[in-house]
């Protein structure tokens, strides 16, 4: 069985021996290498070319933003997940904006954390659901002036808005209210929407829609 090689980033020893532990209950998960600083974790991601990296935001030499943005120019694959103490909706964005795959919070149950790796690993996204609220305050004030005509052309008038309001947390039976519309109706537009946008549920589909900013005309 091949596991899924993690590098950890954090200044603090302990942090780092603990997540160690954490991770290494799980047999298809292994510690493949440590760094105590941003410089130090975008030098060995790069030697090492870790599955996933679990990166911290304050750490000395290098930042883990600064960290992220550099192994994004070098090219480097491993999907980051942010994990960090900071629950300010300025540094999800701004992570998420450089290409962060998921963002969790320390104080989080360890069976957070690893849920964020294993749907990371298999290309998701994943954002702590106690965070998801404020990426998605950040969509609904349409922080993002750029506008991608060509995502949003993948997409129907009726099926932006029906993003719009998953990205605003609405349940399906909700949306159908909203719109005046069936919620088999509404079923099949969430479909079509994942098929379209190369997604698997709604979070991934409502960072989508930040990323894009994404909005009915």
């Amino acid at each position: 069985m091949r596991k899924i090689r993690i590098l950890i980033a954090d200044d603090h020893s302990m942090v780092r021996q603990g997540l160690k532990q954490i991770v290494e209950l799980e047999e298809d998960m292994e510690v493949v290498a440590q760094a105590s600083n941003g410089e130090e974790a975008v030098n060995l991601a790069m030697e090492v070319q870790p599955d996933v990296i679990l990166m911290d935001i304050n750490m000395p030499k290098v930042n883990g933003i600064q960290a992220i943005a550099q192994l994004k120019e070098k090219g480097c694959s491993s999907k980051i997940i942010m994990l960090t103490i900071h629950a300010d909706r300025e540094y999800l964005v701004k992570t998420v904006q450089l290409g962060a795959a998921g963002y969790v919070l320390k104080d989080a149950d360890s069976d957070v954390l690893i849920k964020a790796i294993q749907s990371v690993y298999k290309g998701q996204s994943y954002i702590q659901p106690t965070m998801t609220t404020e990426l998605i305050k950040e969509f609904t004030k349409g922080v993002s002036e750029e506008h991608s005509n060509k995502n949003q052309n993948l997409l129907t008038q009726r099926e932006i808005e029906v993003l719009e309001l998953i990205a605003e947390g609405m349940l399906n039976k909700e949306i159908a209210a909203k719109l005046y519309i069936s919620e088999k109706t509404v079923k099949n537009h969430v479909s079509n929407i994942f098929k379209k946008l190369n997604v698997s549920d709604r979070t991934q589909a409502a960072i989508y829609a930040f990323k894009h900013n994404i909005k009915k005309d």
